[in-house]
């Protein structure tokens, strides 16, 4: 049955209630739950929040009270059928007596993915779910990282950075603008842009760079957005000999916030570290047998950390999205390790030229066109004279059982 006006209207009510879970439901996905009476009257509503652990239709139902029974609830996830930290949903569901429900998409999660939908229809309610259209498309986006980390135990990784037309993100090392102290060397992209990248932050669990980027810019790293998250931003650097300097912002500003992987680390450095409130941890370093597509070593990453293995370690610590701002080792490194899913670039309107100039993907590079990073499923974003390109390299989705989805599609 094909959705009316007045579903499209409540889904997407539901979506925006789900946004309001954006830095409170990691490592959850962000759920909002709309209850619609007979009249098309509002007369429940709910956003997950981790914290307080009740799920978004129960927080409606609860709201409606009596008032449920026979009514619509829309959803921008299809209700979970599984005994987690809290009991399943569908069982409240039947039990308020609620006529009809209406999902933007298929939970991605194995234990459910279908199977909420199934138990409902097996009990006489009426259920749609979307499988197609821009509001299943923006109810995917919204939870891709959830996708990613409940199929795979990783997080979604995201690679962003900000550019010049020619794909320079810095000035030359040995640039007289370069070796100005941080903070005083000016910004490549536009002020909108930047704000924007806040944004960025504050819908991820965890933002990483390399000790170069600390050592040469000093960043705070933080979450800036002005809006509120249930946990702190994770700020993780990638230090193989724990050269971080204990003067720079990042470790000042350390709260248990701050982590730093590297594979040798001198005993007192790590206790001065830990005495700030950092945490350090140690990775392998990349194997030598290691390689690109197409068979070839890389060569470069002798010495150097596996990030394959970092993102393994954060899927550990519940990270379900990472942000990737780092030089341009750190972005051909994770390029080349195959971890990154996604990108946001941003481009300004300028050309920096010159050999010396910094690239956005430093390193030995692809030597065969069939062998490069391809972008996919591209978005084009404008912020005042600066454009960003968003696009996918894998589908966070992939992974997803088919056949449970299929569920949903031969019992709409």
């Amino acid at each position: 049955m094909a959705l009316t006006k007045q579903d499209e209207k409540h889904l997407a009510h539901a979506l925006n209630l789900a946004r309001a879970g954006i830095g409170f439901a990691s490592p959850n996905p962000c759920v909002g739950a709309l209850l619609v009476d007979g009249h098309g009257k509002v007369i429940g509503e709910g956003t997950h929040n981790y914290e307080r652990k009740m799920h978004a239709e129960i927080l409606a139902i609860d709201e409606a009270g009596k008032k449920a029974k026979g009514a619509t609830l829309y959803l921008n996830l299809e209700p979970c059928c599984h005994q987690g930290r809290t009991p399943p949903c569908t069982n409240a569901i039947i039990k308020a007596r609620i006529k009809r429900v209406v999902a933007a998409m298929a939970d991605p999660n194995p234990v459910v993915a279908g199977k909420g939908a199934a138990q409902l229809r097996a009990a006489g309610i009426e259920v749609h779910v979307e499988t197609s259209g821009e509001i299943y498309t923006t109810a995917r986006r919204l939870n891709e990282s959830f996708a990613k980390f409940i199929s795979l135990h990783t997080p979604l990784v995201t690679l962003k950075a900000g550019m010049t037309l020619d794909g320079k993100i810095a000035l030359a090392p040995d640039s007289e603008a370069m070796n100005a102290p941080p903070g005083t060397r000016g910004w490549i992209t536009s002020e909108e842009a930047r704000a924007h990248v806040q944004i960025l932050r504050h819908a991820s669990d965890a933002i990483l760079i390399g000790v170069g980027t600390v050592i040469s810019d000093d960043p705070l790293l933080t979450d800036r957005s002005g809006l509120d998250r249930r946990r702190p931003l994770l700020r993780a650097v990638v230090d193989s000999r724990l050269r971080i300097p204990l003067e720079s912002k990042i470790v000042q500003s350390a709260d248990g916030d701050v982590i730093v992987f590297c594979a040798f680390a001198e005993e007192h450095k790590r206790q001065e570290l830990e005495a700030r409130g950092v945490r350090v941890e140690a990775l392998p370093l990349w194997s030598e047998e290691l390689k690109v597509a197409g068979g070839r070593p890389l060569r470069e990453a002798h010495g150097r950390l596996d990030i394959r293995e970092l993102v393994r370690r954060m899927g550990e610590m519940d990270i379900t999205s990472l942000l990737i701002e780092g030089g341009a080792l750190v972005n051909w490194m994770a390029l080349a390790a195959g971890i990154v899913d996604k990108v946001f670039l941003y481009y300004a309107p300028k050309i920096l030229g010159g050999e010396g100039a910094v690239p956005f993907a430093g390193g030995e590079g692809f030597e065969r066109l069939s062998d490069a990073a391809i972008v996919r499923n591209i978005t084009m974003h404008r912020f005042a004279e600066d454009f960003a390109v968003e696009g996918y390299l894998r589908d966070p989705y992939a992974h997803v059982l088919q056949s449970e989805l299929q569920l949903v599609k031969n019992k709409k």
